[in-house]
């Protein structure tokens, strides 16, 4: 027995010395190169595109099987500008062959240098890498009996990996081209390196990636793993670093769980401080934002948490710079065909006005208007996905500028599913008073439904039209309620279907600009056309109320009123939004004498009821006559003629007057800001 188990390890043992010296002979006898016309020729066939190896071919079998060759090509098809789709400067891949009986992987060295992928599109818009590979018709109909059995093959019968190690992977002076034809264009990635080494299942990966895009630098670099022996399977940590043109450098670190099965992640992400000007700046193109701050978009800055798998993203823990400003957010979304998202931003302070279009230097040249076709009919707008979506989110911002105007505590919620949308509330301060409002925004249907109500009080309004609109004609204390509905989503639709009711009240002020009371005395002094050097006209009130309704785009105020110590004006009339006309009276009334109430000084001059009519772009103002001689007044009335005169500035001073409708027409402006 002894005998016979000592004859067995002998001839083992001789087996695997012939096995092992056969290794070592055969590729010291056997040429290689008679092969290379044959490995072309199946290769050429197996593509559609013509193969060749210039350079030499090398096989060794033990103790490492290895393979290398240089000079690589494989052809474009007709047509295309580049010759090769495909080329290779050098190729060299050494495995160890004995461990691959167990199924351990061990790999000396895999180095692919100088590789070169040109992907092209040529005039006819036709790709370079279309057609290859495609099987012939008799392939096709008659399926080789080795492809039946791997489709016969059970996914759990997978070949498993009991071991796996590269001691050197490289990739080295890589090129990949891009052209179309169709487009002119053409970008290159040059000097793409690649490098890993000890690589192995059980131990992080370290690697570094490094290319230039059109001569722009480009790294990646970490580690990744370890993956395990069943690679897909379990968490797989990563930590990574992108840094783009020496100015953008992005991290990412986490975990990846089950990529083939759950697909769940958990990554911290972080953009570390950059300027979005100097990366477009390195592209050697121009920024594409024109801001009216020549500074902003200068800096941002960004770090997130985000999770989640297929089905849900949560980005938790965000923090997202951009210059002064900054944001802390969360964001949640769900259910992709019908989405489901929540969000919540906290912004500190921005002012929009830096990011807005610089103001235009050169007024815009008016072009005459020449008969064109009638427009095509506009397609009415799908409101289908905003039907599907579910949306729960706040945003809260401490302080905000917008066109001049500053606004403080804004905070809004907005809700909304099956395609009624809800803003409730929406808070905010603004200049030393609070306003208060809620919305809805309804696209049920196919012609879209809003409505807004609104409350304000405490506002000082001189502040704030002098932020917003560059104006000083207003003071007061204002207060307003505010309650419209409107369809549709067109301009012209809506307000034709505008409809609601306001009223809006200013105590304590003052209008600058016209002098009221100044028309007891002389229609003159009535719109600011007294002599030059004369402190501005003004007229204080203690109280101005406009209340006003709106029916299908049609505003009526019927008491607009305005008490001050010395007259009381009212004003009643429509403006019609859709057509842009106006139809108003305005009628002072004076207390009984020009001190106040209860003095004894007796008033003189003439009071002089106004009609504002016309569009809002050309308004008229006419004195109204007929109303005025109606009026029974104490003192006399001069003569018609003489009257006319006076309404129209005529008999007074070079520069000292100007019509009445003139005037009036500058300070109507001046309150529309226009």
């Amino acid at each position: 027995m002894k005998k016979a188990i000592k004859w067995l390890l002998i001839v083992a043992g001789g087996l695997v010395v012939l096995v092992i010296v056969a290794l070592l002979v055969i590729p010291m006898f056997v040429d290689v190169q008679t092969y290379k016309p044959e490995i072309e020729k199946r290769v050429s066939e197996a593509t559609g595109r013509p193969f060749t190896i210039n350079g030499d071919l090398k096989l060794s079998l033990f103790p490492w099987a290895g393979l290398a060759f240089s000079k690589l090509h494989l052809g474009n098809a007709p047509g295309f500008q580049e010759k090769d789709l495909l080329s290779v400067k050098s190729f060299e891949v050494r495995v160890k062959l004995i461990p691959l009986i167990c199924r351990n992987i061990q790999v000396e060295r895999f180095i692919l240098e100088g590789p070169r992928v040109v992907l092209e599109k040529n005039k006819k818009g036709v790709a370079n890498w279309e057609g290859i590979g495609k099987p012939s018709d008799e392939a096709a109909a008659k399926p080789s009996k080795e492809k039946a059995e791997m489709r016969e093959t059970q996914p759990g019968e997978a070949l498993s990996i009991e071991g796996f190690a590269v001691g050197e992977f490289a990739v080295k002076k890589g090129a990949i081209l891009w052209i179309d034809s169709t487009k002119g264009e053409r970008k290159e990635i040059s000097d793409v390196t690649l490098q890993m080494k000890d690589v192995s299942l059980d131990q992080p990966v370290q690697f570094v990636f490094s290319a230039k895009l059109d001569g722009h630098p480009l790294e990646l670099k970490g580690r990744v793993g370890p993956v395990g022996k069943e690679p897909g399977k379990g968490a797989t940590p990563l930590d990574l670093t992108v840094t783009a043109l020496k100015n953008l450098v992005v991290g990412i670190k986490g975990n990846i769980v089950d990529l083939s099965t759950r697909q769940e992640f958990d990554l911290a992400i972080k953009v570390s401080p950059c300027s979005p000007r100097k990366i477009v700046s390195a592209l050697g193109e121009d920024f594409p934002v024109k801001t009216a701050d020549p500074e902003a978009l200068n800096r941002i800055a960004l770090q997130a948490r985000i999770k989640g798998n297929p089905k849900r993203v949560s980005v938790l823990d965000g923090v997202f710079e951009l210059d002064e400003s900054k944001v802390n957010f969360s964001l949640s979304a769900k259910d992709f065909s019908k989405p489901d998202v929540a969000f919540d931003f906290q912004l500190d302070q921005i002012d929009l006005d830096r990011y807005l279009p610089p103001p235009s230097e050169k007024k815009p040249v008016e072009k005459r208007k020449e008969p064109s076709a009638p427009a095509p009919e506009k397609k009415k707008t799908d409101y289908t996905q905003l039907r599907k979506l579910v949306l729960d989110g706040k945003i809260r911002v401490g302080a905000l500028k917008a066109h001049g105007a500053r606004i403080q505590d804004l905070y809004l919620k907005v809700s909304g599913k099956k395609g009624l949308f809800q803003l409730d509330p929406l808070s905010l301060k603004l200049y030393q008073g609070d306003v208060s409002s809620k919305g809805t925004f309804d696209v049920r249907r196919d012609t879209p439904k809003s409505s807004i109500a609104l409350q304000a009080k405490g506002i000082q309004v001189n502040p704030l039209l002098k932020d917003l609109m560059a104006k000083d004609f207003l003071e007061g204390t204002a207060q307003a309620t505010l309650n419209i509905a409107m369809a549709g989503d067109e301009g012209e639709t809506i307000k034709r279907t505008l409809n609601g009711k306001g009223d809006f009240l200013f105590k304590d002020g003052a209008i600058k600009g016209i002098d009221l009371a100044g028309m007891v005395r002389n229609t003159v002094t009535a719109f600011g056309l007294a002599e030059k050097g004369k402190e501005k006209p003004r007229t204080d009130f203690s109280a101005l109320h406009a209340p006003f309704t709106i029916t299908k785009g049609l505003v009526d105020t019927k008491k607009t009123t305005m008490v001050s110590p010395l007259i009381r004006v009212l004003a009643k009339g429509k403006a019609n939004l859709v057509r842009e006309t106006m139809n108003f009276r305005i009628e002072p009334k004076f207390v009984g004498t020009l001190k106040g109430q209860g003095a004894t000084e007796q008033h003189s001059g003439i009071t002089v009821p106004i009609l504002v009519t016309g569009s809002f772009s050309s308004p008229q103002f006419r004195p109204d006559l007929e109303g005025l001689l109606k009026k029974k007044l104490e003192m006399g009335i001069p003569e018609s003629s003489e009257l006319n005169k006076m309404l129209k500035g005529e008999g007074s001073k070079e520069g000292e007057a100007k019509p009445l409708e003139e005037k009036g027409k500058g300070l109507l402006k001046g309150l529309l800001g226009r």
